[in-house]
């Protein structure tokens, strides 16, 4: 990749633990499953992240195939556990399906596969920084739902309060 892609991604609150995350004109919403309290509307964050992985290897895998002029149709199954001390994803295992991929290529691919983005990405780690802001009042993406999962107050309605 010759040309630089820095991007923005936004996230907005929807109520409860749904959020909206905005990529160019994209929208993914995650949330939590309901036995942990949420509505189950999409994968949480943790799941997102390792689909994620999982999307940028089988990226490269098809890539790969493509420039050797191999069959297309790659799937990728990913695993994964939760560690608790500190709380974070421990462990990601990816099966690659690559059908008709030549015994004498599998090594080949495994190697391009470990230069994935995705996967560099998390053996060289970014510079992750925090900023909190006072929101410029009006300037919030509203949210579809009020505090928690309850409907959002109509004009008629609304205290004044943006929430």
């Amino acid at each position: 990749m010759s040309e630089r892609r820095d991007g923005v991604i936004r996230v907005a609150w929807h109520g409860a633990d749904r959020f909206d995350v905005r990529i160019r004109r994209h929208t993914v919403r995650t949330d939590q499953p309901a036995d942990a309290g949420g509505s189950d509307t999409g994968p949480t964050p943790a799941e997102l992240f390792v689909g994620s992985v999982a999307a940028g290897v089988a990226c490269c895998a098809e890539r790969y195939l493509r420039q050797r002029q191999l069959p297309a149709g790659v799937g990728v199954t990913a695993r994964y556990s939760l560690g608790v001390c500190p709380g974070r994803i421990d462990q990601v295992e990816l099966s690659v399906d690559a059908p008709g991929l030549p015994a004498g290529l599998r090594a080949s691919l495994l190697s391009v596969l470990e230069h994935c983005a995705v996967r560099t990405t998390l053996r060289v780690p970014p510079r992750v920084t925090f900023e909190v802001r006072q929101a410029v009042p009006g300037s919030a993406v509203p949210a579809a739902h009020g505090p928690y999962g309850g409907p959002r107050p109509g004009p008629a309605e609304s205290s004044g309060h943006q929430g």
